[in-house]
């Protein structure tokens, strides 16, 4: 009788212990394929649902560059077909760009938001608003050398001559008309894509409605010319505006200040007339005639 008990419980432990392993087994390789799912998941989902946000706050009419952008992961579900994602965009092709409207830092760049170079109305986008585009001639000598890109901040001088007036030689000078402006396109390309050196054969400036009136102007009067401004603008430096300095010739060089006076006018000397001779008055009746008296 006692074995027989021991041996039911010997197989009642044996029963138990069969099944304890068999669910443990099963609860590791469910616990496991859990784990490769979401392993899965997590390897794919980042890369479809990557979209390109400001690294920065972006203001409108802001060029973008590379740095201003990055990639930050973006669920899935909330994605829309106006995102810039990962599968057919690099925040190098963003270059150029211009923010249509105020970015903040995080926040998604789309098509409504951003104008891509070649777009209509580009060029009003990239504008602050209440300002105005105006394009100046320049050249080698006058755009420094092609240096000057979209984007950058130049001021605008003005050459031309004098006239010194009655009897004054002609006298030139040279003159500051607008300062910190900055250069929103070159000939026709608002963004540098080759990364070249162009000699430009004109500049489109950003200025108010005032300053594209002294603009027109001036170019009738002389040659205009860009001075190219630091990057690195000192914290106390003028506002930008029509901050106007000049310089005359005879401050450029010596020859001028030693430019040597206008004669004075002259008028021809005649020659005096000859005294007249001595005449003698012979009247004969009703006739009368004269004879020159002896010396």
């Amino acid at each position: 009788m006692l074995s027989t008990r021991r041996l039911t419980f010997l197989g009642l432990a044996i029963l138990l212990s069969g099944a304890t392993v068999v669910l443990t087994q099963q609860w590791l390789q469910g616990q496991l394929k859990h784990a490769r799912d979401s392993a899965r998941a997590q390897t794919v989902a980042p890369a479809a649902s990557r979209v390109l946000v400001a690294a920065q706050a972006l203001p409108a009419g802001t060029i973008l560059k590379a740095a201003q952008v990055r990639w930050q992961a973006w669920p899935a579900d909330a994605s829309t077909a106006g995102y810039f994602t990962s599968a057919g965009t690099t925040p190098e092709q963003m270059a150029g760009a211009v923010a249509r409207t105020d970015l903040a830092p995080g926040e998604p760049l789309s098509a409504a938001r951003v104008v891509q170079p070649g777009d209509r109305s580009f060029l009003a986008a990239v504008l602050k608003p209440g300002y105005r585009a105006v394009t100046v001639n320049v050249g080698a000598s006058t755009g420094v050398a092609g240096f000057v890109f979209p984007g950058d901040r130049v001021d605008l001088i003005l050459s031309r001559g004098v006239d010194g007036g009655a009897g004054a030689a002609k006298r030139f000078v040279s003159e500051t008309v607008l300062s910190d402006v900055r250069v929103v396109g070159v000939d026709q390309r608002v963004a540098n894509e080759k990364k070249d050196v162009l000699i430009p054969q004109t500049a489109t400036l950003e200025v108010t409605p005032k300053q594209a009136e002294i603009v027109t102007l001036v170019g009738e009067l002389g040659k205009l010319s860009l001075s190219l401004r630091s990057l690195a603008t000192p914290a106390d430096a003028p506002a930008s505006g029509n901050t106007v300095t000049r310089t005359w010739d005879n401050e450029a060089t010596q020859v001028a200040a030693a430019r040597p006076a206008a004669a004075p006018a002259t008028h021809p000397i005649r020659a005096p007339r000859a005294a007249a001779a001595p005449s003698v008055v012979v009247i004969r009746g009703s006739q009368a005639s004269s004879a020159g008296a002896a010396p």
